[in-house]
């Protein structure tokens, strides 16, 4: 007997009429460039200038979701007016939610524009006291910053134009040739990603069948665009259901932004400050925040409950190891912290993360090598081409040669920078095990923002020592250091997940492949372009000491103050931390074996991944609520229950999103700074 979901789908394919139809088309075209261009001006202004509710910066990017809402509520009904057949389908909806997955992360925070503010922030906090110039200077090329006027000369002007503000006057000619070594690079990474992603995403998608659970709200929210016979508003708007987890987040961040203007109205304060932890032993687990996200409480609800439990388990199994150090007779400044965290991790349990990193990496690329190896012989012409090929965006021989050629062309770029060959190549292959693992950690585990808490450099630093007479010398470690800061600190929101999420919604929609991809590549050039011109501009016109303090402050002195930290030597540097790597690889292993031989095993080493992260730190008590309430409704109600109110919980995430484009447009409005819905 079919069930009710079955014989419901089977009767709206009888009796609706849907159009099909490849989604790029000429007016999508149009609007996806102007959007590229709108986001890529408008974005650096709300990050850098106001610092409010990132309209990208997530990968459910709040500035995708409201132009589907703009289409799907007021273009698509104002179109139907004049006639049904003008009316946006749902391939062209979703060409175009595919797009600003592109045009809202490329210019925004914790994507690669970063390297803009870090080839200037060193040079203007250089001082005599920090001696930086006595290392930056001799192991730059006049090509990497534009305040080098040629080797080993400086222009402090320009830094401090830049910083302190001109009116708008920007000294392009000065810009030109680093903006544009710079942005080849960042283009070929790119171009890295995609082709790499195109490799991997029959293998997820398909043979793995990964949730990709932040493609959820699109897809429900264009459901029932297609069905001529169903009203101007598709079902997902219609169930009460869904209306009532929308109204609990719209209350509650109406209440809660109308505080920041009128403090007599209550609020209903989401966070709890993480210092609560003050006394021994319990101090030793550092900051514990509790924060409360209804757009993350909603999206956990969707995951399987193994990752959900497992996020929130293993942030707290490492605090605990914390403890057990400190019962075990070391003191906190016997542990010193890995160099690069981002986290503040110590060192025995940072490198359980690395040793994580690279196992999860390992047996991830070994599960797929079958189709991996299909894909090689693709390329060298020893297989045939098939059916599922036809409708990837581009030919598995094109995507390997252009993976391989990308690579190179990095690692050419990073050597011409003045990087030793081994050091470019254990930076960029450290690289890819870090996207290969966060991109997991996005179409798996629904994470809306990511990092990995640790950093190449200072984990190598770590193990096999730097500074001079060591392969981890100065005239490496300094333009490496550039590298790391712009491209490798912050991945909060890296692309190559939108190439995943982007490239299975076109397979499983039937979209133009090879037309989607053009377009694709033309947005993220035109939104990069943007996105650069106006980081630049913001400084000269309003002065970076007045822009957001981590882009233009903290986070544009770290390739400095790391490469002063690896070059005067790493005092903790031993082998010994390969202990921990390896403790971090069998604890990976032994929950990848577990996992495939007993069903009931509740752990994935994605919480692993995660748990020494900022993100972890403001997002495990929301994805433990999500946990608790999809296990509570399952125990007592069972799967039908869960089914009946996951509209609850998407409501939630609507509801949120709804409420951070209003409160954007409210304080972009008044000029209201730093009144953030999301995490900065």
């Amino acid at each position: 007997m079919s069930s009710p979901v079955t014989d419901g789908d089977e009767a709206r394919g009888r009796t609706n009429e849907t159009r099909c139809d490849g989604g790029v088309t000429f007016r999508v075209v149009g609007l996806c460039l102007a959007l590229a261009a709108i986001f890529g001006y408008i974005i650096p202004i709300i990050d850098l200038k106001l610092s409010n509710t990132f309209l990208g910066a997530a990968h459910l990017p709040p500035g995708a979701i409201g132009v589907l809402l703009i289409l799907l509520l007021v273009v698509n009904p104002l179109l139907k007016l004049i006639g049904e057949k003008f009316a946006f389908s749902r391939n062209e909806v979703l060409t175009v939610y595919i797009t600003c997955l592109f045009s809202c992360l490329v210019p925004g925070h914790g994507s690669e524009n970063f390297f803009v503010s870090n080839i200037l922030g060193p040079f203007y906090f250089a001082s005599p006291e920090n001696k930086w110039l006595d290392f930056l200077l001799p192991n730059l090329k006049h090509w990497y910053s534009p305040t080098i006027v040629e080797t080993g000369k400086l222009n402090v002007e320009i830094a401090a134009g830049w910083y302190v503000g001109n009116g708008g006057k920007v000294p392009w000619s000065v810009w030109l040739v680093p903006l544009g070594a710079w942005s080849s690079m960042v283009l070929a990474s790119y171009v890295m990603l995609g082709c790499f992603a195109v490799m991997l995403r029959a293998q997820w998608a398909e043979r793995e069948a990964l949730a990709f659970p932040l493609l959820r709200l699109p897809l429900e929210l264009t459901e029932d665009m297609d069905a001529r016979d169903k009203n101007t508003f598709g079902g997902f708007f219609q169930n009460r259901l869904m209306w009532i987890g929308f109204g609990v987040a719209v209350v509650i961040q109406v209440l809660n932004g109308l505080n920041l203007y009128f403090p007599e109205v209550p609020k209903i304060p989401l966070t709890l400050n993480g210092n609560y932890f003050s006394e021994t032993p319990w101090n030793q687990m550092g900051w514990v925040p509790f924060t409360v996200l209804p757009i993350v409480v909603g999206i956990s609800y969707l995951l399987t409950s193994e990752v959900s439990f497992s996020l929130w388990f293993f942030y707290w199994l490492m605090k605990f190891q914390l403890i057990g150090a400190y019962y075990l007779g070391f003191a906190p400044a016997s542990l010193p912290n890995a160099i690069g965290s981002t986290a503040g991790a110590k060192t025995f349990v940072g490198y359980q993360q690395v040793g994580c990193y690279l196992a999860y990496a390992l047996l991830v690329l070994w599960t797929a090598r079958e189709h991996l190896r299909h894909v090689a012989r693709r390329a060298f012409g020893r297989a045939a081409k098939t059916e599922s090929e036809k409708r990837e965006v581009m030919s598995y021989p094109v995507a390997f040669w252009g993976f391989v050629l990308s690579f190179l062309c990095i690692i050419a770029w990073s050597v011409a920078a003045g990087m030793s060959f081994p050091v470019a190549l254990v930076l960029w292959t450290t690289y890819l095990v870090i996207a290969i693992c966060l991109t997991r950690i996005v179409v798996e585990g629904g994470l809306l923002f990511v990092q990995q808490g640790w950093l190449p450099l200072g984990t190598m630093a770590q193990i096999t020592g730097s500074g001079p007479d060591t392969w981890l010398a100065p005239a490496s470690l300094v333009p490496a250091s550039f590298v790391q800061g712009g491209l490798m600190t912050d991945l909060r929101a890296f692309l190559m997940p939108s190439f995943l999420q982007s490239f299975k919604l076109a397979h499983d929609r039937g979209l133009k492949a090879k037309p989607l991809l053009a377009l694709i590549a033309t947005v993220t050039v035109i939104t990069f372009v943007m996105g650069i011109w106006m980081n630049v501009r913001l400084g000269y016109q309003h002065g970076g000491l007045q822009l957001n303090g981590w882009f233009a402050g903290g986070g544009a002195q770290k390739p400095a103050s790391d490469a002063q930290q690896l070059i005067n030597g790493v005092s903790d540097a031993t082998w010994f931390n390969t202990f921990w790597i390896a403790i971090g690889s069998a604890m990976t292993w032994g929950m990848m074996v577990a996992r495939s031989r007993l069903l009931w095993f509740p752990l994935h080493p994605i919480g692993l991944l995660m748990s020494l992260t900022y993100p972890m730190n403001m997002l495990w008590f929301s994805i433990f609520i999500g946990w608790l309430c999809k296990a509570l409704i399952t125990k007592f109600g069972g799967s039908d229950a869960y089914r009946k109110t996951t509209p609850i919980f998407l409501g939630l995430v609507l509801g949120d999103v709804v409420m951070m484009l209003v409160w954007l447009a409210v304080d972009g409005w008044y000029a209201r700074t730093y009144h953030q819905l999301m995490p900065g």
